[in-house]
């Protein structure tokens, strides 16, 4: 057998499933595309997370594109953070154009173009289906994580919604905490002392300021109600098609505490609220996390190990989780080891760290008799990338260099006009357009504050009152009452009568 037929026979056995699969597209070996080898994922190993790594313009967003079509066709809906706004033209047809046809020509894959349905949202004010929690549904622990607190800072935010819960008044927003932490340390200080013991107030200041620097990032238009139940991610169309939610960040990439507020709250909310899968055929929903970095950079230790564990369980749920990052060396270790598929397009050498990073990268891939790894991550054109999978056995596929297919929908972003489209259509924009801001615990607070106030008051007045009766009764008291005395004798009053009977007989 020579090398060649050994290559084909390697990736043919190596990427064979007896369940439904996805196709990527054709192996390549020694610069061409072999059109009877064809690198397939099977689609029951795609809850077992993924990497899309590669340099910028090397063809990422047509793989996630790829990804995305294909798991839709299934049934499989699908959640797309997106970054940089460049993903929204899977809601409209390709076209199909000359070297879209070679390419697919020389992969043995037939070409055709198809639309998929859309629900475009958003963490801010952009047009879109608006995304909301609250803060009893973050719960104290992971609310402590996010703000990145310490163990004595955690205890007091424990404390907080402890007596939050106690006393029945929900945290919906920010400034339902940030009412509560005030009041703790003025108005309700002895009541707090008394149920739940002392709180140093250079503790709640701590807190309140870590709270506002999450405010000045945009979390106020996270936090609060109607908060975006997750059943919602899982819509499948009339064509039997999985909805792609697209959330569009384009607004927030200098805001990656929002970012990674939203990315761990969402994950913590699916995973507490979906069944366990077991060994399914294929995902309840993939969820593609661009820029990656954006969310490890600003992660504090803690939070690290929450992602990680979030990570390892909710695959069992039937979650895909894809990171999608220019350098497999921004994602830490203990996540990357998470990842089933990975999908490395090419990276560049400019500098003695380039190449170090490579190596490094080339390390995390299997050897393969066929490539020299470190070589051919250099060498790797636009669309094509290394990929290596979990077969259905969860083994390790060979490494494969892969033409990749080209997308069937539009590469390219929808117009302002199209996107309004779109949201007009929409149910869900119309379910959580409305903003709601029924009682929680600031305005409960502010009237328990008010009740204090009015008591206090009269408790003021009448220890004024008491202190005046204290000092006697006042000069003019004295004669005021010395003449009543006078006017109400019964001497006085006979006089006055016979002074006004003498005038009526005159």
């Amino acid at each position: 057998m020579s090398r060649k037929e050994d290559f084909i026979q390697q990736i043919t056995d190596g990427y064979s499933s007896k369940g439904e699969s996805i196709t990527l597209g054709g192996a390549i070996l020694d610069g061409e595309a072999l059109p009877n080898a064809q690198v397939k994922i099977p689609l029951k190993t795609l809850n077992r997370h993924g990497l899309i790594a590669g340099a910028t313009g090397t063809g990422k967003t047509k793989t996630i594109q790829v990804l995305s079509e294909q798991l839709s066709s299934f049934g499989v809906p699908v959640l797309m953070m997106d970054i940089k706004g460049d993903f929204s033209g899977i809601a409209k047809e390709g076209e199909e154009k000359p070297f879209i046809t070679e390419r697919h020509t020389k992969i043995n894959i037939p070409y055709n173009t198809a639309s998929f349905p859309v629900e475009l949202l958003t963490l801010s004010e952009q047009n879109g289906v608006r995304l909301r929690a609250t803060i009893s549904e973050f719960g104290p622990v992971l609310f402590s994580r996010i703000l990145n607190l310490n163990d004595t800072q955690a205890g007091v935010v424990s404390v907080i919604f402890k007596y939050c819960d106690d006393n029945k008044m929900p945290l919906l927003d920010l400034k339902d905490i940030k009412k509560v932490i005030n009041y703790i340390t003025e108005e309700g200080k002895d009541e707090i002392e008394e149920s739940y013991g002392k709180i140093s107030t250079s503790t709640t200041g701590t807190i309140l300021r870590k709270i506002i620097e999450l405010e000045q990032q945009g979390a106020e238009l996270f936090f609060g109600e109607m908060s975006f139940d997750v059943d919602d991610l899982m819509r499948i169309d009339e064509n039997g098609k999985g909805y792609i939610n697209i959330l569009r960040l384009t607004d927030i990439q200098d805001k990656p505490k929002l970012f990674s507020t939203f990315m761990l709250s969402l994950l913590a909310e699916i995973y507490q609220q979906m069944p366990e899968k077991g060994d399914s055929d294929q995902p309840e929903l993939v969820i593609f996390i661009d820029e990656a970095h954006l969310i490890f950079n600003e992660a504090s230790k803690a939070l690290l190990e929450q992602i990680e564990t979030i990570v390892k369980l909710i695959r069992s749920k039937g979650i895909g989780i894809y990171f999608i990052t220019q350098n497999p060396m921004d994602i830490p270790s203990g996540v990357l080891a998470q990842l089933g598929l990975k999908i490395q397009h090419a990276l560049r050498a400019f500098t003695a760290n380039d190449r170090k990073a490579i190596k490094q990268t080339a390390d995390n891939y299997p050897t393969s008799e066929f490539y020299k790894t470190d070589e051919i991550l250099t060498s790797l054109g636009i669309g094509e990338a290394l990929v290596t999978a979990l077969n259905e056995k969860g083994i390790p596929t060979p490494l494969a260099a892969t033409m990749m297919r080209a997308p069937m929908s539009r590469m390219d972003i929808l117009t302002e006009s199209e996107i309004q489209e779109i949201n007009n259509k929409s149910k869900l924009v119309k379910k959580y357009s409305e903003l709601i801001d029924r009682e929680s615990a600031y305005e409960m607070l502010n009237k328990k504050i008010t009740v204090i106030e009015e008591a206090a008051a009269e408790q003021e007045q009448e220890k004024a009152s008491e202190k005046e009766e204290s000092k006697g009764p006042s000069t003019a008291s004295v004669v005021g009452k010395s003449v009543l005395k006078v006017l109400t004798s019964a001497t006085f009053i006979r006089g006055a009568f016979g002074v006004l009977t003498k005038m009526f007989k005159k």
